[in-house]
């Protein structure tokens, strides 16, 4: 899934659209993906080191076998030392294993616990909005709309003034379509559809002055 330079214009126009009958400011920003997730392939060689010792514990004739293929069991012996150092090699092949498993970015993003990529898009959207939108219109009316694509998540931030007179339910209808059109392979109409039903609030809340002028701009941003 990605963005066509005919979602693009169609975003920006959705912007313009909207802002015509208020004084809120809408910025756009759709990112690839809003982290990288290193620690989930960290924690994936974690638990392979866990299941590998798991096994060594039910199964410890693996040890003495692969000990068996180093030393000459007639005249050696088992050496408590060299069954630990095998296990500790196991273990470190086990954590390898499970690590670059997970080399892959989709396989990455798939094995990611839903409630981790929320708050991971959550927070990359709280430090783009403060990055461009907030305190950058002299009302403070400025939202943003994140949509993060890998994810499959959008979040809609505002400034005080606005979060002061319109409630989070209200921006329920407009992430709803857009998370629906993203689900369906339409980020560019999610987007557009989202635009133009935060544009209906904001006109209803904030209605454009005589002498409003145009503070941020109405392109979409990509990451």
């Amino acid at each position: 899934m990605r963005i066509t330079p005919e979602d693009r214009a169609k975003i920006s126009a959705a912007v313009t659209a909207a802002e015509i009958d208020t004084a809120g400011e809408i910025v756009t920003i759709v990112a690839r993906r809003s982290d990288k997730y290193h620690d989930v392939a960290a924690h994936a060689g974690v638990l392979a080191m866990l299941l590998m010792l798991a096994v060594l514990s039910v199964w410890p004739g693996i040890a003495d076998r692969l000990h068996a293929m180093v030393y000459d069991p007639w005249t050696d012996g088992a050496h408590q030392g060299a069954l630990y150092g095998i296990a500790l090699l196991l273990v470190a092949i086990a954590f390898l294993v499970g690590r670059y498993a997970l080399s892959s970015m989709p396989l990455r993003i798939a094995l990611t616990p839903g409630a981790t990529k929320t708050r991971r898009v959550r927070a990359r959207a709280l430090d783009l909005f403060r990055s461009s939108a907030e305190k950058r219109t002299i009302g403070a009316t400025g939202v943003l709309i994140y949509l993060s694509l890998d994810e499959r998540r959008a979040e809609l931030i505002a400034e005080h003034a606005i979060h002061s007179k319109v409630a989070n339910e209200t921006w329920g209808a407009a992430m709803a379509a857009l998370v629906a059109a993203v689900q369906d392979g339409r980020p560019g109409d999610g987007m557009a559809e989202a635009v133009a039903q935060v544009g209906i609030v904001l006109a209803a809340h904030f209605p454009r002055a005589d002498d409003d002028r145009n503070e941020l701009p109405d392109r979409l941003i990509e990451l």
